[in-house]
């Protein structure tokens, strides 16, 4: 017999086991899927992001919290497509230019997927016309930019730069992330937010996925 507290437990733990077997529990028990991600996946997350924001656990703790909701997920995703379950939207994101690192934009990502979006990941090291085309060919409302050293804070403008020269400035949201970054410098390039860690890069995407 499954619950959703013993879910959110072994998804806060990093138990991969353990997650996919308490989804198929309540997958037996008749739970539908959508649940199952908002009730336990989603709350697992969130309490996760929570307590990384206030100083509570680290960026491994986090890490392993994102990779075992993916092992939920995996069950889960084939099932949603049988019941026509539409993502909240669609996500871009990617390490911009000259930067190779990716353990916090992987995390962000997999806490997006977590939270029920469809995530496009290009990598690291991603050029501004690589966002471009991808935003062309996947229609995605959502542009999450990461960088991590304050050398390649440059690419993020360069890609700003990109959507005004192709026409999508405006008709997608942008949102930077990594310790470099702050609020001013996501004003100052026209990006339309910044998320200040993972799980407030998430709330702020929910929000805008939500509307008012």
């Amino acid at each position: 017999m499954g619950s959703y507290a013993e879910l959110v437990e072994a998804v806060q733990e990093g138990n991969f086991k353990a997650t996919q077997g308490k989804v198929n529990d309540l997958l037996a028990e008749g739970r539908p899927p959508s649940e199952i991600i908002q009730k336990g996946i989603i709350e697992a997350l969130d309490i996760v992001g929570k307590k990384f924001s206030e100083g509570e656990c680290y960026i491994p703790e986090m890490l392993v919290a994102a990779k075992a909701s993916q092992k939920g997920l995996e069950i889960l995703k084939p099932l949603l497509v049988k019941t026509d379950f539409k993502p909240k939207g669609s996500i871009i994101i990617g390490t911009v230019q000259g930067d190779l690192h990716d353990i916090g934009k992987n995390i962000v990502g997999m806490m997006f997927e977590g939270v029920g979006f469809r995530v496009v990941d290009l990598g690291y090291d991603v050029s501004p016309e690589t966002f471009v085309n991808a935003l062309k060919a996947e229609k995605a409302g959502i542009l999450a930019l990461s960088c991590l050293i304050t050398t390649t804070m440059i690419s993020m403008k360069n890609t700003m730069d990109a959507l005004k020269a192709s026409g999508l400035f405006g008709q997608v949201k942008v949102m930077i992330g990594g310790p470099p970054t702050t609020d001013e410098f996501a004003k100052q390039i026209g990006a339309d937010f910044r998320g200040k860690d993972a799980y407030d890069a998430v709330a702020q995407a929910r929000a805008f996925a939500e509307g008012p």
